[in-house]
């Protein structure tokens, strides 16, 4: 018996085992497996950008670890020169709003100028000959609160163009500064500030990149205050600061062009800044009806405001009335009268009823087709005029010669205001009662 077994363990040792049969595929399977293939692949599209990415990084990292090493000992050298008084400036300011397109000018539409200045009051050596400057774009929130930056900062905050614009400064960039001072030409901005996160741009001048200047101080860049960029077509709807007279009536604050208020002033014929003042000098309260309740005190407090920032020049206007004749500005405040043969100047106007003044007032705004216009030069004696020995006559027409030398004062916008407004000429003209 025991040798039966060793033959039967002999026999299962030489015996080969049998292989397992492979389980049978299904259709099922067949999908899985083809699903799993197309996921590998989607995984492997999708990761290859990324992994470039890293790897260039990564060369990127490395080439400027090694560039940085080779410079050194140049680096350190400029460095040990970045502390300097030295500094570009803008002379003069750049408006809080410009407009694409429009060249840029200074607060009072003067091209800019830059310039150097040295803490210590002597310019530096190097500026004896010319030095090239060039005017770049910077963010609107640099440098914050810092009171100096580095050459490198300055440069980090260099705003370029978005992609596929035109280049975002246009024009005359680099100027020379001769004898520590220079005049920038014709530049312009081709695109607006609204993608900025600040909203806002600064100029910046820097001496041109690349010179050899390592062996000179540093001069440290200008900036200039911040400002917005407006698209062009925005130059269309511009409000005026200060208003002329004759500027449409929608150049005034809370006013817009071919708004409802515009509309409603048209209608009662005041479409000029002056129409909109005289209609504010005579009656107030019409006006402020004409309006409507749409716009709010606020407002209506706004667009005066804006409207009393108008110059009114020199030109002054006679109206004869019966009994009375009245001086006027361009806007029907009485500057001087006479009434019943005497002359009321500054401050005597106020001697007369305020109900009176404005009942004058009012007929010369009704009849100012009649209006007579007087220019003259500047005197300082008083008012004289002289009217011959006939009686007046409001409905008879006669030319009389009226003389006038002398200062002529009135009250500011209302009678609350104790601003004088006065103007003083000389002259001889003819009026006609």
């Amino acid at each position: 018996m025991a040798a039966k077994r060793l033959f039967c363990e002999t026999e299962s040792i030489l015996t080969p085992p049998l292989e397992k049969k492979r389980p049978r595929q299904t259709f099922a399977s067949i999908i899985g497996e083809v699903v799993m293939g197309n996921s590998l692949r989607h995984l492997t599209k999708a990761l290859e950008p990324l992994l470039r990415r890293v790897v260039c990084e990564e060369v990127d990292r490395s080439l400027m670890r090694y560039s940085r090493s080779l410079t050194r000992a140049s680096s350190l050298r400029i460095q040990a020169l970045e502390p300097s008084s030295y500094q570009l400036y803008f002379v003069n300011n750049v408006p809080s709003k410009i407009f694409t397109g429009s060249k840029i000018t200074d607060v009072e539409n003067q091209a800019l100028r830059i310039a150097v200045e040295d803490g210590g009051g002597d310019l530096p050596s190097l500026i004896s000959s010319p030095v090239k400057v060039e005017i770049v774009a910077l963010n609107g929130d640099f440098p914050g609160d810092k009171q100096d930056w580095t050459a490198d900062e300055f440069n980090a905050n260099i705003v370029k163009e978005r992609t596929g614009r035109r280049p975002l400064l246009h024009g005359d960039m680099n100027v020379t500064l001769r004898h520590g001072a220079a005049t920038i030409g014709d530049i312009e901005f081709t695109d607006n500030s609204c993608w900025i996160r600040s909203r806002k741009f600064r100029l910046g001048a820097r001496i041109v990149p690349g010179s050899d200047r390592n062996k000179s101080p540093r001069i440290r860049e200008a900036i200039s205050e911040p400002f917005v960029v407006n698209d062009h077509r925005g130059e269309l709807y511009k409000k005026h600061y200060p208003p002329m007279l004759h500027d449409k009536v929608w150049r005034l604050e809370k006013i817009g062009k071919e708004g409802v208020f515009h509309r409603r002033l048209n209608d009662h014929n005041i479409r000029t800044v002056q129409e909109f003042l005289q209609f504010f000098t005579v009656d107030q309260q019409k006006l402020r009806t004409i309006l409507g309740t749409g716009m709010s005190e606020r407002m209506w407090e706004a667009t005066t405001k804006h409207a009393k920032t108008c110059e009114l020049g020199h030109k002054l206007y006679l109206f004869r009335g019966h009994n009375f004749t009245l001086f006027l500005n361009p806007i029907y405040q009485v500057v001087q009268a006479v009434i019943g043969g005497r002359t009321y100047t500054f401050p005597e106007l106020q001697n007369i009823h305020e109900g009176t003044l404005k009942n004058l007032r009012k007929q010369a705004f009704d009849n100012r087709q009649w209006l007579q216009d007087i220019e003259g030069n500047l005197s300082d004696s008083l008012l004289l005029l002289t009217q011959g020995n006939e009686e007046s006559d409001y409905n008879n027409v006669m030319e009389k010669s009226l003389i006038i030398s002398g200062e002529v004062e009135g009250r500011d916008w209302d009678s609350n205001s104790d601003q004088i407004i006065s103007a003083t000429f000389q002259g001889h003209y003819n009026y006609f009662t």
